[in-house]
């Protein structure tokens, strides 16, 4: 996802939350003190001249673009969290009404599942849809996919450096807890991990039996966007259910 989405949306969560201004600072500082901190010569006039060491100018440009993708990445992580409180509200809504319910008002997307894995301490609200502007909130399930928990291979996808960097760490045997509108929870286990490319893979729909395939860019912890490579983690359910409660 691009930062045009990013850019404003921001404002309607959290008002307070200026980036900007943070950025803003960061730079004036550093150019003020790297640039012009102890290096002087005199002019022709007799007039003391402050001028920037090449060294200098490296080491400033350095820590601008540092600052700045070090910005963007707590902005991107904030906005994230932060939309997380709001769309468990709108998930319990959503349970007792049976109606979609928007996370705020502009949303163009609402909570359709929950998923959980107790090993790594993971609760998340399932999105409706996988564009770009739903990713920046929380996983997303691909709408051409089974329901999670139905009959078939329920798509969902997240962020590597948010929502998804945990997918790293799963396993094989790991459990996968997902509940849907109706309260009802089913246990997954992963059976496979791999990565992919998105240019020449596609990821199957139709299965005899309910499944779930968690994806997200890869690889992980790299400041470079965008790429073909995909991290896939698939499970099969694995056991029978009631409403609310795992047998």
């Amino acid at each position: 996802p691009s930062w045009f989405y990013h850019g404003t949306s921001c404002r309607f969560i959290c008002p307070n939350c200026n980036p900007w201004t943070v950025k803003a600072v960061y730079r004036a500082v550093a150019t003020d003190v790297l640039l012009f901190g102890n290096v002087a010569n005199e002019s022709a006039s007799g007039v003391v001249v402050k001028r920037p060491r090449l060294s200098n100018i490296v080491i400033a440009i350095v820590l601008i673009t540092g600052g700045w993708q070090f910005g963007q990445g707590v902005y991107i992580y904030a906005k994230a969290e932060l939309a997380q409180y709001l769309l468990v509200a709108a998930w319990q809504e959503t349970k007792q009404t049976q109606q979609p319910v928007k996370p705020w008002s502009w949303a163009d997307t609402w909570p359709v599942a929950r998923i959980e894995v107790p090993t790594h301490n993971i609760d998340l609200i399932v999105l409706a849809g996988d564009s770009g502007r739903t990713l920046a909130f929380g996983p997303g399930l691909h709408l051409a996919s089974a329901k999670p928990g139905e009959i078939g291979n329920s798509i969902i996808s997240a962020h590597r450096d948010t929502h998804f960097e945990f997918l790293q760490y799963l396993s094989a045997g790991d459990e996968i807890i997902v509940e849907n509108l109706l309260g009802i929870k089913k246990v997954f286990t992963v059976s496979d991990t791999h990565v992919v490319d998105s240019r020449v893979t596609q990821i199957p729909i139709d299965y005899d039996n309910a499944a779930l395939t968690l994806v997200t860019c890869f690889p992980f912890n790299t400041i470079t966007t965008g790429g073909p490579l995909r991290f896939v983690v698939v499970a099969v359910e694995s056991g029978n259910s009631i409403h609310g409660q795992l047998v």
